[in-house]
């Protein structure tokens, strides 16, 4: 019998998680309650599977999750291509000790979180695919920035220090030819609620968000705007590399045990992508029914969350000028070295 099991949080845990998500998502990601036994791939507890056996599958609240609910809701009604277990998480942590420890096969994660995990299970875990750009927004409620040179001198709230929202301002900063520790201030709040507020309390206040946090900042604030798009500046320093926010990996014991089922699972993603960005309206109901968070929220985050599905050798080059990036600022953001080319699982036709 199929199963789907998620766990459902209150809406206001829903963004407050999803925020410390994208603040967590550095070298101290992995829990440090997991031992060196654990990290170990040949000492993983084996959750093994005969093909007629459920899949388990972790995705986060936030945007990595939404482009999958077509086939979470496929599995819901008997007609996905697999039989899958799903459980949506609101920490990073608890995924990461899933993968670790063997109980979970599948996870939608942040992509330096799964170069951090290979590192740490030497090899144990795979990327297979990117299923989400860049989600972070420069926004205001003023008129003042049309460009990354209108920062200088300017105050930037923010969450994410020492993580990649931090790795990323400054790589975008620096591209620019503003210094980011002499040419702006960097204000680093807590969790994005903290910056909401700031944002309504002063007029000039300028800060990065992420979605959805960018469009429950716009509904509370009518006043608020996107000035700029973080994507598309990364995109201009470097037009053969993104922001890559999300990726799907696998255990790589599983992966070898289970190649059809997990080529089957890759080969539904992008038709499960495409659904969320062609029917915002449906997927929306779809994101709150699987706890992801709510659907008058999704709705207007979805055209923003840049929700995608690319594997292969575009993925490979993706990640890989992403994941040089953030080594260059911190090469513990992404586990202390980068990945080899074994991190990347292909599909073979």
């Amino acid at each position: 019998m199929k199963k789907n099991f998620v766990r459902s949080l209150s809406t206001a845990v829903l963004f407050t998680l999803f925020a410390g998500t994208l603040a967590g998502c550095a070298s101290d990601t992995v829990s440090d309650k997991t031992s060196a036994a654990d990290t170990s791939p040949s000492e993983s507890v084996s959750t093994e599977q005969s093909p007629s056996e459920a899949i388990n599958i972790a995705v986060m609240t936030g945007p990595t999750a939404i482009g999958l609910v077509k086939v979470m809701k496929d599995n819901e009604d008997g007609i996905a291509a697999n039989s899958y277990n799903f459980e949506v998480f609101g920490e990073a942590t608890e995924i990461s000790t899933g993968l670790i420890k063997g109980e979970l096969d599948v996870a939608c994660v942040p992509c330096n979180l799964a170069s951090v995990l290979y590192n740490k299970t030497e090899g144990g875990i795979v990327a297979a695919g990117i299923n989400t750009l860049g989600v972070l927004y420069i926004v205001e409620t003023g008129d003042t920035i049309h460009s990354v040179a209108d920062l200088a001198g300017k105050t930037i709230y923010t969450t994410g220090q020492g993580t990649t929202p931090e790795y990323t301002l400054r790589y975008i900063l620096s591209g620019n030819g503003i210094d980011p520790d002499s040419g702006v201030t960097i204000e680093f709040k807590s969790e994005a609620a903290e910056i909401v507020s700031a944002l309504a309390e002063n007029p000039d206040a300028i800060a990065m968000l992420p979605q959805p946090y960018v469009t429950v900042a716009m509904n509370n604030n009518d006043q608020l705007h996107i000035a700029l798009d973080i994507t598309q500046e990364w995109e201009k320093l470097d037009s053969d590399g993104t922001v890559v926010t999300g990726v799907v990996v696998a255990r790589r014991e599983w992966a070898d045990a289970h190649t059809d089922a997990l080529n089957a699972f890759l080969a539904e993603y992008p038709e499960s992508a495409a659904y969320t960005n062609e029917n915002v309206d449906d997927a929306a109901e779809l994101i709150e029914h699987f706890g992801i968070f709510k659907a008058a929220i999704a709705k207007k985050a979805i055209p923003y969350c840049n929700v995608t599905f690319i594997d292969g050798p575009d993925m490979k080059a993706k990640i890989e000028r992403y994941l040089n990036v953030l080594y260059e600022q911190n090469p513990a953001a992404v586990g202390g070295k980068l990945p080899g080319d074994d991190f990347y699982y292909m599909v073979q036709e």
